[in-house]
């Protein structure tokens, strides 16, 4: 990892520790130009983390708390008519930003869901018959409790396809607990996310991207990457439905992992360990249909996917 994506990483891992795989995780999918769903139980740092990626990066950044009462113009903006001009002016909403948090997604409607969609696929939104550009570095974070369901809508799986991987983040181990815990008792924990200041800028980051993606990955390796999710595809205890979209978001989260490692090139190393992250989401057991704790259905779909990794062989 060069200098500054370790800088990048220090600052996220300070401000939540015991999150050293889901910091790099998080930081090779914005590399990889990709959306991001961090799932996890109450008070494990899902949103300190994503506040202090905006920090560090000094992107502008919007936070927007899902609710069942969200509308979408709450969100995406909307059209107010001026009767000094007579005409009417488009007032953006949170998603014109560079970084948009959306905290505990899974707490409002599909409708409210669903208004994300263009956004995130093809970054615009339309209203009112308009079409609006939203930015080059436009990201969305969002954030699920994966442990209690009650008050939830669970994501419909086109939402879900475009998110580029899921996080899993967990408390740490008890003895970075006690840390923690001390830390706050002292008074020397950070008063607020981001107390590190901006580590790099968003022309860094445009820098980064096109390295990634510019990062060569043989034929042989994006076979193998096809016959994963042929396997997927065809499994026999899996209900999925993974689209060219997903292979594609496999191909380029294993650019990231490899841009990361400062690797000459994508192995099939790179692509089995962005093989979970990517599809663990987009995979739902026959035993979890109907099991509405995302905990579970995400525990069964990791046990089959690493299955799939070890029945599908490196040509």
């Amino acid at each position: 990892m060069n200098p500054s994506l370790e800088k990048l990483h220090e600052s996220l891992c300070s401000s939540v520790r015991g999150a050293e795989k889901a910091a790099a995780e998080l930081i090779a999918a914005i590399l990889a130009g990709g959306h991001v769903l961090i799932e996890g139980a109450p008070g494990v740092g899902k949103t300190t983390l994503v506040k202090t990626l905006a920090a560090a990066m000094a992107s502008q950044f919007r936070r927007v708390q899902f609710t069942p009462d969200l509308l979408p113009a709450d969100l995406l903006g909307y059209s107010m008519y001026r009767q000094n001009s007579g005409e009417f002016e488009f007032i953006e909403g949170p998603v014109f930003s560079d970084l948009l948090l959306a905290d505990e997604i899974n707490r409002t409607s599909p409708r409210i869901q669903s208004a994300l969609l263009e956004c995130m696929n093809e970054r615009q939104v339309s209203i009112d018959g308009a079409t609006y550009p939203l930015g080059e570095h436009f990201h969305v974070i969002a954030t699920q409790n994966n442990r209690f369901a009650t008050g939830t809508f669970p994501l419909p799986e086109p939402q879900l396809d475009r998110f580029l991987i899921s996080i899993e983040m967990a408390l740490p181990q008890a003895g970075v607990q006690v840390d923690m815990l001390q830390a706050h008792l002292d008074a020397q924990q950070a008063s607020g996310e981001g107390a590190h200041g901006s580590v790099a800028s968003l022309d860094d980051l445009a820098r980064w991207k096109q390295e990634t993606q510019s990062l060569p990955i043989a034929r042989p390796v994006c076979d193998y990457i096809v016959r994963l999710c042929e396997a997927l595809r065809h499994h026999k205890e899996l209900d999925v439905g993974i689209s060219n979209r997903a292979s594609i978001a496999l191909g380029r989260f294993a650019q990231a992992l490899a841009y990361l490692e400062e690797s000459p090139a994508v192995y099939p190393d790179h692509v089995k360990s962005a093989f979970i992250p990517v599809m663990a989401h987009r995979c739902v057991g026959e035993g979890t249909v109907g099991n509405r704790n995302p905990a579970a259905k995400r525990g069964q779909a990791i046990v089959r996917l690493r299955e799939v990794l070890g029945a599908v062989e490196v040509d």
